[in-house]
């Protein structure tokens, strides 16, 4: 229970972060943004760090490297969502998204990547994987109306 309340926290967090992210955006850039979002996301980690101390900090040595490409994804992850808010909207480009990490998440399962254990593929999460995607589809089209049935009416005659 307490993973499946982590884990909408993690999309509450996610979603307003981004639209938030898109809005500072407009007035100081992309670039700017994603140096402060990161800035004030290690100014306010590293205190806790400090009062938890779980694991410390220079036992990241012993880590296998690839695994320390996580902070350079994250500059990926804070332009590339704030380019899709731009350019799709919050719903539509957060849909997208979360098609596209589940859709990684189930390959990490299925071939056991990075340590991780190997969870077989299903039908089930094929059948889910593509009523997500039929979803989004649903939700993006365009509702017709009168006037572009008349519209298009015209055209054609």
């Amino acid at each position: 229970m307490k993973g499946i309340l982590f884990a909408i926290m993690a999309g509450v967090f996610i979603s307003l972060q981004t639209v938030f992210n898109t809005r500072v955006s407009e007035k100081v850039g992309m670039w700017a943004t994603t140096t402060s979002v990161l800035g004030l996301g290690l100014f306010t980690s590293f205190p806790i760090f400090i009062i938890m101390d779980d694991i410390h900090l220079f036992s990241v040595g012993n880590v296998n490297k690839i695994y320390l490409l996580g902070g350079f994804l994250g500059v990926g992850v804070v332009y590339c969502i704030m380019q899709a808010i731009r350019m799709l909207g919050s719903a539509y480009a957060i849909s997208i998204v979360l098609v596209a990490q589940l859709s990684i998440a189930v390959l990490i399962d299925t071939f056991g990547w990075f340590g991780f254990e190997t969870i077989p593929f299903t039908i089930n999460k094929l059948v889910g994987l593509t009523l997500m995607i039929a979803g989004i589809s649903v939700f993006k089209l365009k509702k017709v109306t009168k006037q572009q049935k008349h519209t298009s009416r015209a055209f054609s005659e």
